[in-house]
């Protein structure tokens, strides 16, 4: 019987896998069909903490546009050092982007000399920040997380997440998958956000990288959001403002203020980055 529930699960999971991947096929997308132009739309609150550890930057580049989005964490103004340094370092890297590398070796090694400079800068453990970055290059969306930053596509008024992140909960989930733990084991650790995985860290290795690059349509939102975003408002009034009238901008401000007026007490900060592409 627990074999026949682990088998519903792994095929339900897949299943959505499958469904996720759908929704975002290129229907009439043909060939050479490049984005060229770029509409941004960027905010951010402070919520009720006394530090605004979020970050992003936005780089344009002859060849890929580039979009950054770190969460800092730490103590002794720690997390803000970090995102800053984050930020700061991708943009770096993407200002000597070649369209010969692939988007794959650039995140690596742009994360990775993120991970260097925070550590150059702090002890480890001091500070350390959640890293989503994007990259759009001849029509097609490549992306990479290290942490909780979430990457979506809005497409058709429709929000569909693109990566899954590096909480506790998330590794259980992967590992359930695998056989290592049980499925009561894994339900515990389901709701557990603690992150496992960030930039800052010695040892620092692991990056969720894009499975298949999206080949994007004609007015199609990337979205790049904290978790303090994600978790301090639903999703459906993040979709439902998305799919509403009015510029990426507009937009973003939008969204920050449903946060803002949440009816959570305690609000993370939070920050939102919106990506159109035009023909």
């Amino acid at each position: 019987m627990a074999e026949v529930r682990e088998i519903t699960i792994l095929a339900v999971y897949l299943f959505i896998l499958a469904l996720s991947a759908a929704r975002l096929l290129p229907f009439g997308a043909g060939k050479g069909h490049v984005m060229r132009r770029f509409r941004v739309g960027r905010a951010m609150t402070i919520g009720t903490r006394q530090v605004q550890e979020d970050n992003y930057g936005i780089c344009q580049g002859p060849d890929a546009f580039m979009a950054v989005l770190a969460d800092g964490m730490g103590r002794d103004y720690g997390g803000k050092v970090s995102s800053r340094i984050a930020v700061e370092t991708v943009k770096d890297m993407f200002s000597c982007y070649q369209s010969s590398e692939s988007p794959a070796y650039f995140f690596r090694r742009a994360f990775h000399a993120a991970n260097a400079a925070i550590l150059g800068e702090l002890d480890d453990g001091r500070g350390g920040a959640s890293v989503g970055a994007v990259l759009i290059r001849d029509g097609c969306l490549y992306y990479a997380v290290a942490g909780s930053v979430k990457i979506a596509v809005c497409r058709g008024g429709e929000l569909v997440p693109l990566s899954t992140g590096h909480t506790v909960g998330m590794l259980a989930e992967g590992r359930f998958m695998e056989g290592a733990i049980t499925r009561q084991q894994a339900l515990e650790l389901l709701e557990d956000k603690r992150l496992y995985n960030y930039v800052g860290q010695d040892g620092f290795e692991e990056i969720e990288f894009f499975d298949t690059p999206v080949r994007l349509k004609e007015r199609d939102i990337v979205v790049l959001m904290s978790d303090g975003l994600y978790e301090g408002t639903d999703w459906r009034t993040i979709e439902e403002l998305l799919a509403g009238r009015g510029k990426c901008q507009q937009k973003a401000y939008d969204i920050i203020e449903a946060v803002n007026t949440g009816i959570q007490k305690e609000k993370d900060n939070a920050s939102i980055v919106l990506v159109e592409g035009f023909l």
